[in-house]
């Protein structure tokens, strides 16, 4: 076997985090190899090409904002991006600086293993490669590792499957057949009604309902995109305090009339989009101003759905509005109004089995040709439970956290040196956009690596009571909140087995940020360097 050979930096990722911890590491004047499993930059969006697949952030801000010419000359088509759209955007930006040279696809990262004794991580793939490197990024994503449902004999069924995380790249072709979708998340919020056209029936399997607010999508105005560019520092300068460029909304839901909260909410449903959440600034702290808010979105499902039954189902009534990720759809609502298309809740009609070709409840057996399950991810720590990450003394990470992520400001884990994660555990993650917190991790990351790089030292990580401390901190964060009211993949509660533990850090952006660079500045307080 040749020797290994060694860079400055392993990224293991190629979507958006990824591809720009490459960029700015390459600028930084490291050596760098990426790894990624596809056999293209995208990350997530390379993965998702389900029907209807769109972001929920609005296209002018889920973008980079680290080089103005490429936000100036980008042109979005639509106020909400669809996946082969934001999959042009990635390969452009993996085009335009060369990135892909410094990325090994089709590779699958198996194992990290922190070397004491040279302080450098050894990383082997499946393809064979071997890797030294002083520092390991995970940018493997908050949602990469998908999850099939636990249903008995799933893998005993005749006809076919897909997940709406791993879709084949040419489609799938639903004509004359009878459908199953199981969940009713995003994916299957945005995919249910397009597959609905398509299919000669669609049976929805739906465990928990949730609450969707209207998108009101549309093609992006030139003047609009024109007002934005000429803005953009302004708009990139707020977003770095709040995530994106909501509309927070100045007042408690009791210090509005009656009136005037029902024509708040109203204004906002209307618009479109997550904006409804903030219509009151005290939504996710405050029942009874969440309550109005779940309330009016309830009367909504009524008006639109025409049988009342079918509603009723369709109405969150366990859980705070926004406490589960909030779903953002066209027509969501106005499908079940379809004559082919019918809706099952497990809640009061359970899983039995799947056979050859049905799908079997306590109260019927639907015969299906095709089953489609829209059943998420194992957020935020599944992709990095699958690679073997060891660390000092040959601690397994995933062991470490086996009661729950242990790590300090979401970014590092004591035990494993120079070990960086991208919007993990213990950040805003996936509670804001997405492009804005990896541009401050990576770009804290960066600064972080030319510090040791200036003081001459070999490793970072933090210790073990910063790490307490930050772990006590995030829960202590979401219990100020309606979050830990609901069961969902925020808190692992998706998946048999995973820890109940609030994984995202609910302060905002604008304090963690803050928090981070009073970090830096104080000689990376809580961190242990040599």
């Amino acid at each position: 076997m040749t020797d290994p050979r060694q860079v400055d930096v392993v990224i293991v990722g190629a979507g958006f985090a990824g591809l720009y911890a490459l960029y700015r590491m390459r600028a930084a004047g490291f050596t760098v190899q990426g790894f990624e499993a596809a056999d293209d930059v995208g990350g997530v969006w390379q993965w998702n090409r389900y029907p209807g697949a769109r972001c929920d952030v609005q296209s002018l801000e889920y973008s980079y904002s680290f080089d103005d010419p490429l936000q100036q000359e980008w042109e979005w088509s639509e106020r909400y991006a669809t996946q082969p759209e934001i999959l042009r955007y990635l390969r452009h930006v993996a085009d335009r600086f060369d990135l892909r040279r410094d990325i090994a696809f089709e590779t699958q990262v198996v194992s990290a293993r922190f070397d004491e004794q040279s302080s450098l991580w050894d990383i082997r793939t499946d393809t064979g490669t071997r890797v030294l490197a002083r520092t390991c990024i995970m940018a493997s994503g908050s949602l990469s590792v998908t999850r099939l449902p636990d249903i008995p004999g799933i893998e005993t069924f005749g006809g076919t499957i897909h997940h709406t995380g791993n879709w084949p790249r040419d489609g799938v072709d639903f004509s004359g057949q009878r459908v199953a979708i199981i969940g009713t998340g995003s994916s299957g919020v945005q995919s249910i009604p397009l597959i609905a056209e398509q299919a000669a029936h669609v049976t929805v399997f739906q465990r928990t309902p949730n609450f969707v607010v209207t998108a009101k999508n549309r093609p992006l105005a030139p003047d609009v995109a024109a007002a934005w560019k000429a803005s953009y520092a302004d708009h990139r300068a707020l977003a770095k305090r709040v995530g994106s460029l909501y509309d927070f909304s100045a007042h408690r839901a009791a210090d509005l009339s009656d009136e005037e909260r029902e024509a708040e909410l109203a204004r906002r449903w209307d618009a479109g989009g997550v904006n409804f959440v903030h219509a009151f600034n005290d939504v996710l702290t405050d029942q009874a101003a969440n309550d109005a808010a779940a309330s009016f979105v309830r009367a909504r499902i009524r008006e639109i759905v025409s049988d009342p039954l079918v509603a009723e189902r369709l109405c969150p009534t366990d859980y705070p509005i926004g406490a589960k990720r909030i779903c953002v759809g066209s027509d969501y609502y106005a499908i079940y109004n379809r004559s082919n298309v019918t809706l099952v809740d497990l809640r009061a009609t359970p899983f039995i089995a799947v056979t050859d070709r049905a799908i079997e409840t306590t109260a019927a057996n639907v015969e299906v040709d095709a089953i489609v399950c829209a059943t998420g991810y194992d957020a935020l720590t599944g992709a990095l439970a699958r690679i073997d990450i060891r660390g000092r003394g040959g601690l397994a990470l995933k062991d470490k956290w086996a009661d729950g992520p242990r790590n300090y400001l979401g970014l590092m884990s004591a035990d494993f040196p120079n070990l960086f994660v991208i919007t993990g555990p213990g950040s805003p993650s996936v509670l804001v956009n997405m492009v804005v917190g990896i541009e401050q991790h990576v770009d804290w990351i960066a600064d972080c690596l030319a510090y040791l790089s200036a003081a001459g030292a070999a490793t970072i990580e933090p210790t073990p009571a910063a790490e307490d401390g930050w772990v006590q901190y995030v829960n202590d964060e979401a219990d100020l909140t309606l979050f830990p009211k609901a069961n969902s993949w925020y808190n692992g509660s998706n998946i048999p087995g995973k820890p109940r533990v609030f994984l995202p850090f609910v302060g905002g952006i604008g304090r963690y940020r803050d928090i981070c660079d009073r970090v830096a500045a104080a000689g990376y307080e809580g961190f242990a360097i040599q």
